[in-house]
Parts: C-alpha cells; sequence; structure tokens
C-alpha cells in the first residue's frame, strides 16, 4: 500500500470538500470515511445548515454519477425503482429505471416519506439490488444512499424504522457554524454555484481501489479485544434497551479502517474508533427506560466507563 500517495490524494479531497462545506472538517471526513468504507450515510439536522449540499459535494467530489429524489409523504416505491412500460413498437413491456439506479441516490429529507416507501430502500441498501415485477435488477457500483433527515419533532416526518437505521454505517449531524464560518457564508460566494464548479477528484474504479486499501488496514489482537469491550458494554443492560449486533461491530470496524487510513496510517488505533463511534454506533442504539439522555450521550458515557476500566 502507497500510503504517502494515498494521503495526499485524500488529503487534496478533503480539502476541496472544506472549502465548500465551511467550519465543519469532523463532518466532512466522516462522510468521507463513510464512503470509503462502502457504507451509507445519514445527515441528520434542522433545515437550512447546509445538509444537501454536503451530500452533493460528496457526490461530484467523488466523481459519481448521481440523482436527487425530494421525498414526500406521495412518494411510491415504484417512484425511486422504476416501471415497465408497455411499447408498442416491441408489443412488450419495457423496464424503465428509477433514480434508484444511480451510484449516488441523494434521499433529501428522507423521513417525511411514508415508511412503505422507506422500506423499498432496504433492499438496495443491503443487497445493492432491486426486485421489481419479480425480476431481480442488480445497481451500478458502487452503489450509495446519502439522506438527509430532519428531527422527529418536525411536521410531517416518519420516524425511520430500526431495520433501516441499521442500514446506514454512519449517522452525522452539522449543527450551526461558528461566527467565523458563518461571515464567510454571508459574505462569500452563493454555495450552490461552488458545488455546481467542483471538479470530480475521483474516477469510480480509483475510489474502488481505495476501498480495498481500507479493507487492508490491520487491526491487532488488542484493537479487537477493544472493539468487542465496547460491544459487549452495549449489551450490559445499564445504558441501552438492546447491545449492538455482530453487524454493527463489523460496521465499526470498517470505519475505523477508514479512518486510520485518512490519518495516513495501515493500522487501526484505538483512537481512530473513538473518533467514529458515536457516529457509528448511536442510531443502532435505544437508551434505557427513565434514563432521560439520548444515545449519543449515552455513548460518550459508555466510552469514559471502558477508558476507566
Amino acid at each position: 500500500m502507497n500510503t504517502s500517495l494515498t494521503q495526499d490524494k485524500l488529503q487534496f479531497l478533503l480539502t476541496q470538500l472544506n472549502q465548500v462545506i465551511v467550519g465543519k472538517p469532523t463532518q466532512v471526513q466522516d462522510g468521507v470515511a463513510c464512503l470509503l468504507a462502502g457504507g451509507h450515510l445519514l445527515i441528520e439536522d434542522v433545515p437550512g445548515v447546509g445538509k444537501t449540499t454536503l451530500a452533493h459535494a460528496l457526490a461530484r467530489t467523488f466523481g459519481l454519477q448521481f440523482s436527487r429524489v425530494q421525498f414526500t409523504s406521495d412518494l411510491m416505491p415504484s417512484d425511486l425503482s422504476g416501471v415497465s412500460i408497455f411499447d408498442r413498437t416491441t408489443q412488450g413491456f419495457v423496464f424503465h429505471p428509477g433514480p434508484l439506479f444511480a451510484q449516488v441516490l441523494l434521499a433529501d429529507e428522507i423521513n417525511r416519506a411514508s415508511p412503505k416507501t422507506q422500506s423499498a430502500l432496504l433492499e438496495a441498501m443491503e443487497e445493492k439490488q432491486v426486485t421489481v415485477e419479480g425480476a431481480t435488477r442488480p445497481l451500478p457500483k458502487p452503489f450509495f444512499v446519502i439522506a438527509t433527515q430532519n428531527p422527529h419533532d418536525q411536521l410531517g416526518t416518519y420516524a425511520l424504522p430500526e431495520s433501516q437505521l441499521d442500514r446506514f454505517l454512519m449517522r452525522i449531524s452539522l449543527g450551526y457554524p461558528d461566527r467565523v464560518a458563518e461571515r464567510s457564508l454571508l459574505t462569500g460566494t452563493d454555495t450552490r454555484s461552488k458545488v455546481e464548479a467542483l471538479p470530480s477528484l475521483l474516477t469510480a474504479a480509483e475510489l474502488q481501489s481505495l476501498q480495498a486499501q481500507v479493507q487492508q488496514v490491520h487491526a491487532t489482537d488488542a484493537l479487537l479485544n477493544y472493539v468487542q469491550d465496547i460491544m459487549a458494554a452495549t449489551r450490559s443492560g445499564k445504558w441501552f434497551v438492546q447491545g449492538l449486533s455482530p453487524r454493527a461491530g463489523i460496521a465499526l470496524l470498517r470505519v475505523a479502517k477508514a479512518q486510520a487510513l485518512l490519518s495516513g496510517r495501515d493500522y487501526v488505533a484505538p483512537d481512530d474508533v473513538q473518533a467514529i463511534l458515536p457516529q457509528t454506533i448511536a442510531h443502532r442504539l435505544t437508551p434505557v427506560s427513565g434514563a432521560g439522555r439520548n444515545s449519543m450521550a449515552q455513548v460518550q458515557a459508555m466510552m469514559q466507563t471502558i477508558a476507566l476500566a
């Protein structure tokens, strides 16, 4: 693995993204790590803080074909997957693929769609294929879902089911910009224009090569023990109703490897796990009843307990 060359390319990529998503280097790196790990990304926050902008910027910078769907309450599953239409010239039905057949699907405000439509994404996100009218059709490679979501207490939203939340490798939140970053947004070029002008820095083949390098990042037995200690702590019943599944543990390790690659190392350190832990596991966990805290805060408390053990 040519770590130096890979590091230069990744740092250039991060620099370009940070010129558009101002003042959010951690969230930008989380998004890049998620795609390098081959996972789907959920961006949750209030409207107007740059969720869709980050999704567009990631797709353009990674050089991927993308489509955007505005999720609404009347959106149907066929609006995503496509339909077969009778063609008079051939006297047969011809399948017209929907926006799901893209390398990146930007699912804007995903929790405004009905549960039926949300569930239509499950097969695509897990199996990278879609079954339409009895025929299974593969999706392009690579395939990512980058979804934005408004807080659950806003009008017209549906809570994503646990099964779908588990399909997202990471969930991040942008938050409000600090004063310096906000001044830059107020006085600078229109953000939409900046995104449209972004050049593609990778090809699909180069991205798949980087994903292969992520898999080659080494994890020692001690590091694997640390990951298993975290998983066991979530299953203790002290913080969460149910603990992490083995699939969640695999996801955690994949993102930690991507984080290590972004840091220029070919091995995973505990710091890599800690840096991405809340974003990778908090949306998969439900706090115990009466705890009075959200899952992100519970994860932080659990991490401190494990560090002191």
